[in-house]
C-alpha cells in the first residue's frame, strides 16, 4: 500500500474536481465522473477508500475546448496539461494539475507535475470490428512510442530489454509522436460516430455513445458533480456484473507514487535521477 497519507490526497484532488466543476458548468462544457471514479459515485458515494487517483471524461469537443481555454478559465494555480498544451507530455489523455505541488508517479519516467485528475477525451469509433481492432491497435502503438520516449531505458536494466527503448529514443521525436497519436485518436469524428473508445480497455472498452447520455448529477463526498447518465450499464461493461462488490484486499490497487510534496510547486523540483536530461523532462 500507499506510504503517504491517503485522506490528505483524496481532499485535494477533491478540491481540483470541484472547481473543474464550476468551470464546466459555467462554460457549458460536458464532463462526466469515469473509471474508478464513477464507480466509487456509484458504490461509496465518494471515492472508493484505497483509490489514489480521479478519473473524469469529456466528449471530444468538449475536452479540446477545454484544453484551448485552460489558461483562461482554471483558476490558480490549475493547470491543463496535454498533448495539446505541452511539448513534453507523455500521454494521449489529459490531467487537470494543481501546479503548486509535485508529484512523481513512476521512478521510471521523467514526467513531473503536480497532483492532478485525469481528463480522458472520448472520441468517437466505427462499427466495422475489423477497423475497430486496427484503431485500438494504431492508438496503443502511438501510446506506447510516446511512453519509450519518456521512460528510462534500463528500467529491467542494461541488457536487450533496453534496446526497444534506446532505439525509440534514437529514431522518434516527441513532436512526431505526438501527432501521430491525435490523428490516431480523431480516425474517427466523435459527432458522427454511434460508438465511442473507452482506451484504457481496447476493445473491450467500445460502447453506444448513448451510454454516455446527458451528464446526470450524481454525489461525491458530499457534493454533486456530473455522471454517466446510464451508469449501471457503463460499469457492468466494465467491471463486470459483480462490480458492487468491492475486491479482495490484495487487489485493491494503489500507484504508490514515486514522490509526492504538497508544498512545493513542481517547476522548483530539482530532479537528481541519472536518466533524466534537463532538456526533455516534463516541466
Amino acid at each position: 500500500m500507499a506510504s503517504y497519507d491517503i485522506d490528505t490526497l483524496h481532499k485535494r484532488i477533491l478540491h481540483i474536481l470541484l472547481q473543474v466543476d464550476g468551470v464546466c458548468r459555467e462554460h457549458q462544457l460536458k464532463y462526466y465522473c469515469w473509471a474508478g471514479t464513477m464507480l466509487g459515485a456509484v458504490r461509496h458515494e465518494g471515492f472508493i477508500p484505497w483509490d489514489d487517483d480521479m478519473d473524469i471524461c469529456m466528449p471530444r469537443p468538449d475536452y479540446d475546448r477545454l484544453m484551448q481555454h485552460a489558461s483562461e478559465w482554471l483558476p490558480q494555480p490549475l493547470e491543463a496539461l496535454c498533448i495539446e498544451t505541452s511539448e513534453t507530455f507523455p500521454g494521449g489523455f489529459g490531467k487537470i494539475v494543481d501546479s503548486s505541488t509535485t508529484l512523481i508517479e513512476r521512478e521510471h519516467s521523467d514526467y513531473v507535475a503536480g497532483i492532478y485528475i485525469d481528463v480522458f477525451p472520448i472520441d468517437g469509433m466505427t462499427t466495422h470490428p475489423l477497423m475497430q481492432r486496427l484503431a485500438v491497435a494504431r492508438y496503443k502503438a502511438c501510446d506506447k512510442l510516446l511512453y519509450f520516449l519518456h521512460r528510462n531505458p534500463y528500467k529491467h536494466g542494461h541488457g536487450p530489454s533496453a534496446w526497444p527503448v534506446l532505439l525509440v529514443q534514437r529514431l522518434f521525436t516527441h513532436e512526431w509522436a505526438r501527432r501521430q497519436l491525435r490523428a490516431a485518436y480523431l480516425a474517427y469524428d466523435y459527432e458522427k460516430s454511434d460508438y465511442v473508445l473507452d482506451y484504457d480497455d481496447g476493445v473491450r472498452g467500445i460502447m453506444p455513445k448513448s451510454l454516455l447520455g446527458t451528464p446526470q448529477p450524481v454525489m461525491f463526498e458530499g457534493h454533486e458533480v456530473m455522471g454517466v447518465e446510464h451508469a449501471h450499464e457503463y460499469l457492468r461493461q466494465k467491471y463486470g456484473d459483480d462490480y458492487m462488490t468491492p475486491p479482495a484486499h490484495d487487489h485493491q490497487r494503489q500507484h504508490n507514487f514515486f514522490y509526492l510534496d504538497y508544498n512545493l510547486p513542481y517547476r522548483q523540483y530539482k530532479d537528481q535521477r541519472d536518466f533524466v536530461s534537463r532538456d526533455s523532462a516534463s516541466q
